[in-house]
């Protein structure tokens, strides 16, 4: 009996197919390369069919095969019109100049939804795009998993705006407590922001204790917020969590008191310490908004331009360069880390790093102000020179790179070296991290430049590993770009690096409970050396030692963080696609030593029933997630995978109920043969 007329409304049909599947009009699940030709042997070959190309002429598709090279490699969403099927024109590719060659970027804008169900932006740069193309990537090699195929959601990670705030404390906080909350504070933005002395400090908080009506409201709540972020980063305790979300309320409500009708220097400090809360609370969005109108004031008060105040007097002058640099440095992290345009983008022709009224900083708080504001600039630059074109030049990269070295030899050493013995336990602690978040900024400007020439790297990579477990000799089209391979080991190293000196820092129990960028940094970074372990079929000590490193920081971060809890399950989950794929390595290359003879019924080298895609919810406590078998596999990533799960049912309990949190994926299906009836048009969102 015929198959019955399909309607026209319900074809599915790939945006494009490959050369060998246009010639043989079978259906082609228009990556690349596609499933067919993975399944037949010919991924080296799959290539997308030309624009001007005979659809029905078979030899094209060996010729072009042999001439052409996927850009990503074979084996990955190389060559995808977009990797979040927003159906462009497909990108041809082309011979760069010899002098520098390029990369197509394969991570591409997505649109998220926040609480209220609006579209967000999140941009190329961004690590949740790049999380989507690592997905990508994993799907199309071991099929459905828990880190590819989680579909639950598009939402973007936040959290809903707290209902139980206090409406009044139980009790005042004497001096002690006032000092530790703001030592904690001045710990959690030590690099990143100054906007108050220590002595204006203490004045504005001595108003909490004998409330002065002589003193400004909007100092006063500067005080609650410097007490907010003071209990938001400390480690987690009932006290201060209600500590925290009162003094914030009441810091917001001055805020949207009459402040924004009159820019005022107050007024910055306030939303740049208001977005800085955010950004721990897990409300990212709300942080970019108020990281604006903190920004807008600042360039209405002219504190961008420093040159202008040259007749203020010098520590007036010292305090409005101070408050600007700490707008520039987060409205830069925040933009970068979202992948976003920044709010001082047009300011880039009237800025001068000769502008600072720092000639010769001293103090290792100005010291580290000063560095960060520097780098800041560069990070602008590379997130403009290298994410604004179609491709990424690696000559363009080395150009940076360079700068970045510049910078990074001109640092005063207080600025890498740790405090002396003779510094008691807050100061050192304040030095310490200050010191670690410059270096997390560094090694993520790194990784910004490098990361689209480790994308490049990595699928050539993956498509001679594919070719090897299937017996086959790599084909010459497959070659490894050396400036592209050196570029990828940079990106690596530079993820290592941060890792390793995060994990010092962690071992000696000075990191602070909440540590809104820093986790943000650990993931990106985390990712990197994900994907450049599945891509390898041996194991690396120092990369897995590194991984497990940042999945135990994001774990003690978890605690206090649902954002590093979420990001925390996604590493989990990433481990054991990467420990299936090296089982699979090693399953083919066991099966291709001997072609006459093979294995026809084990117990140990099955796989999860239903490709995990039937286990329980991760975040339910009915349940464990199920881990690929470990067979083959050396002790050490055994354990590690074990350890992991076990670490993820404990973080999951804690995040029971908080149903929409998951980061979203796409549901493409790459992976399955011909056979299979999709349900739904190929790329469209779940």
């Amino acid at each position: 009996m015929p198959r019955p007329k399909v309607h026209p409304a319900n074809r599915l049909r790939a945006y494009e197919a490959c050369l060998a599947c246009r010639s043989t009009k079978k259906r082609c699940s228009g990556t690349f390369p596609c499933a067919k030709c993975i399944r037949l042997g010919r991924a080296d070959t799959c290539v997308p069919t030309p624009r001007s190309a005979p659809h029905n002429n078979h030899g094209a598709a060996a010729g072009a095969g042999s001439q052409q090279t996927p850009t990503l490699g074979a084996g990955t969403f190389a060559d995808q019109p977009n990797n979040d099927f927003s159906f462009q024109p497909h990108e041809s590719n082309h011979d760069p100049a010899p002098s520098s060659p390029e990369t197509l970027h394969k991570t591409h804008p997505r649109l998220l939804r926040n609480l209220r169900g609006e579209r967000v932006y999140v941009g190329k740069a961004a690590s949740l795009s790049f999380l989507q193309l690592v997905r990508d990537t994993v799907s199309q090699y071991i099929g459905p998993s828990q880190f590819s195929h989680n579909m639950k959601s598009e939402d973007m990670l936040e959290t809903e705006t707290p209902h139980d705030v206090p409406s009044a404390l139980n009790g005042k906080l004497d001096s002690y407590q006032l000092l530790g909350y703001y030592r904690v504070y001045s710990s959690a933005t030590s690099g990143f922001i100054s906007v108050l002395s220590d002595a204006e400090a203490m004045q504005a908080l001595d108003s909490l204790i004998e409330p002065d009506s002589r003193l400004d409201k909007t100092r006063m709540a500067l005080a609650d917020m410097i007490i907010a972020i003071g209990a938001q980063s400390s480690k987690r305790n009932p006290a201060a969590e209600r500590l925290e979300r009162f003094f914030f309320s009441r810091a917001q409500r001055t805020a949207f008191e009459g402040m924004l009708e009159n820019p005022s220097l107050e007024l910055v400090r306030l939303f740049l310490l208001m977005s800085f809360y955010m950004l721990g609370a897990c409300r990212r969005n709300a942080a970019f908004m108020y990281l604006g109108v903190a920004v807008r004031a600042a360039m209405a008060l002219g504190l961008h331009l420093t040159e202008l105040a040259d007749g203020v007097p010098t520590p007036e002058q010292h305090q409005r360069a101070r408050v600007w640099m700490s707008v520039y440095i987060l409205d830069l992290l925040v933009s970068s880390i979202l992948g976003r345009p920044t709010a001082t983008a047009a300011l880039r022709s009237e800025m001068r790093d000769s502008s600072i009224p720092y000639p010769q900083p001293e103090s290792h708080l100005s010291m580290s102000l000063v560095a960060s504001y520097k780098i800041s600039g560069i990070l602008d630059e590379i997130i403009a020179r290298m994410y604004s074109k179609e491709g990424a030049s690696a000559e363009a990269a080395e150009s940076l790179l360079k700068r970045l070295k510049r910078w990074s030899d001109d640092l005063p050493e207080p600025l890498v070296e740790p405090p002396s013995t003779d510094f008691d336990e807050p100061a050192a602690r304040r030095h310490i991290i200050g010191n670690l978040h410059i270096a997390c900024t560094y090694h993520f400007a790194v990784i910004s430049v490098t990361r689209p020439f480790l994308i490049s790297a990595l699928g050539v990579r993956l498509a001679r590993l594919h070719n090897g477990s299937a017996g086959r000799v790599s084909d010459e089209s497959l070659q490894d770009e050396p400036a592209h391979s050196n570029l990828a080991t940079a990106c690596t190293d530079s993820a290592l690096y941060m890792i390793q000196t995060c994990s010092e820092v962690h071992r000696t129990g000075l990191l602070l409970g909440n540590m809104c960028i820093m986790k943000a940094f650990v993931f990106a970074a985390a990712l990197v050396l994900g994907f450049s372990m599945f891509s390898q079929k041996e194991t690396d000590p120092s990369l897995e030692q590194a991984y497990r490193g940042a999945l135990e920081i994001l774990r003690m971060l978890s605690q206090q963080s649902a954002q590093a809890g979420h990001y925390y399950e996604i590493l989990s989950y990433l481990g054991n696609a990467i420990a299936e794929q090296r089982q699979r390595l090693m399953q083919h290359s066991q099966q291709s030593k001997n072609r006459y003879v093979s294995k026809l019924f084990s117990l140990d080298d099955r796989r999860p029933s239903a490709e995990i895609e039937g286990t329980i919810d991760p975040l339910s406590n009915t349940g464990s997630p199920a881990l690929p078998s470990q067979a083959g596999f050396p002790d050490s990533w055994s354990d590690f995978q074990r350890s992991a799960l076990v670490d993820s049912l404990d973080v999951d309990a804690s995040f029971l109920g908080l149903e929409g949190m998951e980061l979203p994926i796409w549901d493409s299906f790459p992976f399955l043969g011909e056979p299979f009836q999709l349900q739904g048009r190929m790329g469209e969102a779940d």
